[in-house]
């Protein structure tokens, strides 16, 4: 798998995620304390790797594992 299907991947769990919860991508963003909202759709749609702290934030914000947005064994 490259480096576009993993982001690609991780960007469709966190909105998976995020709707399932029902916020916003500002909400989230908010939560995560991200700068903005437009952050999480660079993400969701796999235009960026983010950062690992970034990735931390959103986890606790979501109040999720890893292995919710991205699946290692499969790979």
């Amino acid at each position: 798998m490259d480096e576009r299907e993993i982001l690609k991947e991780f960007g469709n769990n966190l909105r998976a995620e995020r709707h399932r919860l029902g916020l916003s991508q500002e909400k989230l963003a908010d939560l995560a304390g991200l700068s903005y909202g437009q952050v999480i759709g660079t993400i969701e749609r796999g235009e960026v790797n983010t950062s690992l702290l970034a990735i931390i934030s959103l986890l606790k914000a979501l109040d999720i594992d890893f292995d919710k947005l991205y699946d290692r064994h499969k790979h």
